[in-house]
């Protein structure tokens, strides 16, 4: 199976005979650089460019073009070398386009020899560079993997080059840019396209495109690479760091791909997702008077993502869509599903929507109709008046009726959706009483998205909605143990903590099973042992870094090994050397769950969590408390900002969390194992398993 990275994220190669193709729709340059450890290129015998195609273990194209082949044997490469970098750039000086926003997403694809692609990534949010690092191939720990980088340079090849370390950068640069202008003079173009009605019409020619505009036409309005992101419906926005290589207009990554309006919520129209707007696909059905012009943008992908395969028959006229698992767009059955959970919750935040305004409807009219009958003092004596207040009623309850039905409707559809929606999500996706986890294999590639619950509406109690959050987490979680997020059966705190403690050993259990080995680590602070019973699987199984740590030393040791790992990431990352870190550093991602704070947190402790919570997400270091507000209330305000980072969670149903397109109050159920099920035994057992086995 294809791993379809994002930027940022890597994947093992099982081979070290590869090819790296490259689709960009428009002719452009591909290298690639040999690097030591620390990321530097020694010479420009190092580089691999159409004026040099071959290196030891590497050979590249000798010309600009369309498509290109990379071949590389890793093997084959020197000792020294512990980086191969692939470079694209455009033509410079031959009156083709001059930065990437202007040209279709580059397609990049990691393949076997054989040709099955091991791992796919699309190069997304270019606008004005006009060389880009796409991958990189690097040793890690006497194995090669592979990394999609994305990072763009305005100043082309010469700045690529020198942020590289190279001492020659512009002279090779301009020896680069000299060999593929000579390539090009040398090349014959393609004959233009032949109409079928070529020797009988004639048609008018288009305007010649500008060095920036190669399409002929101009973006249609909302269409701006720099989008703002979307929010979720849970009360945060998407970062624009993860993008996503699967949305139709390959635009920064939208945390929806529906959008939520006014109209009506049923579910007629959502069958094959969301349709793409003119910017994303075809062009107008009406052409200009000036000849064919593609109106496509030209900054974003040509297709859209593949419409589902037509899996059911179409719904007869006045009969309701049957329903299909993964009928929405996307690249990959997991991002369908992915984005009809999306659909199914703004659909019913929708319909719901639409019923409460019904209802305030009905019941404004009905009081504007009592109120005019009740003004005039005639029709307050007499059969008049009690025949206009009984009219003003039954016109009331006439209101009432057809927004129930309709709301109804929409219902019945959107639980048969559910009921066909739940049994086919990925483990990543599904309840832990889901039969998927009995066939349970330890994954190969991180998902799009891991489950931390369900959502539902006080109308729509017995539909739920899976809660969806991207991975990697771009927030801490905070398990409230509190007992203002408790129901009133919890007369005693000591259950509703144990239910909270039990809430995060799932979601910790579940964050590791959809991992591949060796990509996540989990740590436990326990200072005063509270926790033991419900961190039993974790510790028994031999699923976390270490044993919980206890006491005031155990806190303080755990703390400044993570907070020592942010400040190296950061530091290499500022310095353009992510894997230079030292032996010891786990480079893997690191999820750190505190109970019981702040009991075993002196003021050190406390600001260096603080400073987890904030800077850690973004270098692969996440936290997830379970705690209770009032607990830490000492400290006085100093911790609010702490609460405010992270995204609450209750371990039982609360309606705390709203959805910024009508304000909903959603509310939210963990995602909790069934009583007496041996799920997590066996899912944290094969974790545990394939680490050994990844470590070997």
């Amino acid at each position: 199976m294809t791993a379809e990275l994002v930027r940022g994220q890597n994947h093992p190669l099982p081979e070290v005979r590869l090819e790296v193709r490259v689709s960009a729709g428009k002719p452009i340059v591909a290298g690639a650089t040999l690097s030591d450890e620390h990321g530097k290129v020694h010479g420009a015998d190092w580089v691999a460019h159409p004026g040099a195609p071959t290196l030891p273990g590497l050979k590249v194209s000798r010309q600009a073009a369309a498509d290109h082949r990379l071949a590389v044997d890793l093997d084959a490469v020197p000792q020294a070398v512990h980086r191969v970098s692939v470079l694209l750039a455009l033509p410079s000086g031959v009156g083709g386009p001059v930065r990437f926003g202007t040209v279709a997403a580059p397609f990049l694809a990691v393949t076997g020899l054989d040709g099955t692609e091991v791992a796919s990534y699309t190069i997304t949010g270019l606008d004005s560079e006009s060389a880009v690092v796409a991958l990189e191939l690097y040793r890690r720990q006497g194995a090669w993997k592979v990394r999609a980088v994305g990072q763009g340079y305005a100043g082309g090849l010469a700045e690529l080059l020198t942020d590289q370390g190279l001492p020659e950068a512009r002279q090779l640069a301009g020896r680069i840019n000299e060999a593929v202008a000579q390539g090009l003079a040398r090349s014959v173009a393609a004959p233009p396209p032949r109409t079928p009605d070529a020797d009988r019409h004639r048609h008018a020619a288009a305007p010649a495109p500008g060095p920036d505009q190669t399409h002929g036409g101009t973006a249609p309005q909302g269409t701006s690479g720099n989008a703002s992101p979307q929010q979720n419906p849970y009360g945060t926005s998407e970062p624009q760091g993860a993008t996503s290589s699967y949305s139709a207009a390959a635009a920064q990554d939208a945390s929806s791909p529906y959008t939520v309006g006014p109209q009506d919520a049923t579910r007629s129209d959502r069958g094959a997702g969301p349709q793409p707007g003119p910017a994303a696909t075809d062009p107008p059905a009406a052409a200009t008077a000036g000849g064919p012009i593609n109106y496509t943008h030209p900054g974003r992908r040509a297709a859209a993502p593949p419409p589902p395969p037509p899996t059911a028959p179409p719904a007869q006229p006045g009969q309701p869509t049957q329903p299909v698992a993964g009928d929405a767009t996307g690249w990959s059955m997991d991002e369908r599903l992915y984005n009809q959970v999306w659909g199914m919750f703004e659909d019913l935040a929708r319909t719901t929507a639409a019923y409460r305004s019904a209802v305030d409807f009905a019941d404004a009219r009905m009081e504007q109709e009592l109120d005019k009958v009740l003004s005039d003092p005639r029709s307050r004596i007499g059969g008049q008046g009690d025949a206009a207040r009984e009219a003003a009623r039954a016109q009331h309850t006439q209101l009432l009726d057809r927004a129930r039905e309709a709301f109804d409707r929409d219902l019945a559809q959107l639980r048969a959706e559910a009921d066909v929606v739940e049994p086919a999500l990925p483990p990543a996706y599904a309840r832990w009483d889901n039969p998927v986890w009995h066939g349970y294999r330890v994954p190969m590639e991180i998902p799009m998205a891991l489950r931390l619950g369900d959502l539902h509406l006080p109308e729509s109690d017995n539909l739920r909605i899976p809660m969806l959050v991207r991975l990697p987490l771009e927030r801490g979680l905070w398990i409230d143990s509190g007992p203002e997020s408790g129901h009133a059966s919890f007369a005693d705190s000591g259950e509703l903590r144990a239910l909270a403690l039990e809430t995060a050993t799932a979601l910790a259990a579940r964050i590791l099973a959809v991992h591949p080995p060796g990509e996540f680590s989990v740590h436990v602070i326990d200072p005063a042992g509270t926790g033991a019973s419900a961190f039993t699987p974790l510790v028994q199984t031999g699923v976390l870094a270490a044993s919980p740590a206890a006491g005031a030393a155990g806190v303080a040791d755990v703390l400044a090994r993570l907070t020592q790992r942010v400040d190296l990431v950061q530091m290499a990352v500022r310095g353009g050397a992510p894997d230079a870190l030292p032996s010891g550093i786990d480079p893997s991602e690191q999820l750190l769950i505190v109970n019981d704070f702040p009991h075993g947190f002196d003021d050190r402790a406390v600001t260096q969590l603080r400073y987890l919570a904030d800077e850690g997400p973004a270098v692969g270091v996440h936290l997830m408390m379970v705690a209770d507000r009032q607990d830490a209330a000492a400290y006085g305000p100093l911790l609010d900002p702490l609460w405010r980072s992270l995204l609450r969670l209750t371990p039982v149903p609360d309606d705390h969390l709203a959805d910024p397109w009508v304000g909903h109050a959603w509310t939210y159920e963990p995602a909790l194992v069934p009583p007496g099920s041996q799920v997590l035994q066996h899912v944290l057992t094969q974790v545990a398993t394939a680490r050994r086995s990844w470590n070997r």
